[in-house]
């Protein structure tokens, strides 16, 4: 009879415990959404230095891929020289990509730790001049 009840208790623990992992888990994160929050972290943790657009490129969509803005700027710290690019497909109603022409002056927020990690525009900050 013990041994009958402690196979009990242990299919209604493990339905329990899978009961919650199955409710707990979390749903993978899209890139859009990595994207965004990176954007946020690099807003609050960023250092600002001066930089220049190099280009604003628009990629086709192709093999089920979306269609893409590019931002390519360059900027310098602590000597080094980084040239980058920020997908702004989601941020052009807060800038006129028309107005980015070559060797326009930016600002770029970086990040300390990472100065190859940067952005030069967010939801809530700017650094385009125009």
């Amino acid at each position: 009879m013990d041994s009958l009840r402690a196979y009990w208790l242990i299919a209604a623990g493990s339905a329990v415990a899978l009961s919650a992992y199955a409710l707990l888990r979390r749903r993978p994160r899209t890139p859009d959404e990595l994207e965004r929050e990176r954007r946020m972290w690099l807003n609050g943790v960023g250092r600002i230095t001066d930089g220049t657009v190099i280009d604003v490129q628009e990629l086709a969509p192709e093999n089920g891929r979306r269609a893409a803005t590019l931002l390519i700027y360059k900027y310098d710290v602590a000597g080094v020289s980084y040239e980058c690019s920020q997908d702004v497909t989601h941020l052009r109603h807060w800038i006129n990509l028309h107005s980015c022409r070559l060797g326009l002056h930016t600002s770029v927020k970086y990040d300390p730790q990472n100065p190859g990690n940067s952005l030069v525009i967010s939801e809530s900050w700017m650094g385009l001049r125009q």
